[in-house]
């Protein structure tokens, strides 16, 4: 990942825009996909569960709580947009491109 076009800094806070791949293997960052961050989630995309999953893995990632993360765009598709609050840290899988 070179170049990424799949988040911007608002105010201090970070948006993502993400292509999710549910009952993935394992929960990962997984490069870029188009102009998306791929992130594979292990839960279904079921009854809510895989946007559950996807909030409680980039929370963890950013090293925040779940409230500050949200869900801004896309609840029923596949292409997300993320908002964090203030992450607290960049995850080290994509400290090299988010700035």
């Amino acid at each position: 990942m070179t170049t990424a076009n799949y988040y911007q800094w608002q105010n201090g806070d970070l948006i993502l825009f993400c292509h999710i791949q549910p009952k993935a293997s394992t929960n990962e960052f997984a490069g870029q996909y188009g102009d998306r961050l791929k992130i594979r989630i292990t839960a279904a995309a079921t009854d809510g569960k895989a946007n559950a999953g996807l909030i409680a893995f980039v929370a963890a990632a950013f090293g925040v709580s779940k409230q500050r993360v949200r869900l801004s765009a896309g609840t029923q598709s596949r292409q997300k947009t993320l908002k964090i609050q203030a992450p607290a840290c960049i995850p080290e899988a994509l400290a090299t491109v988010v700035k």
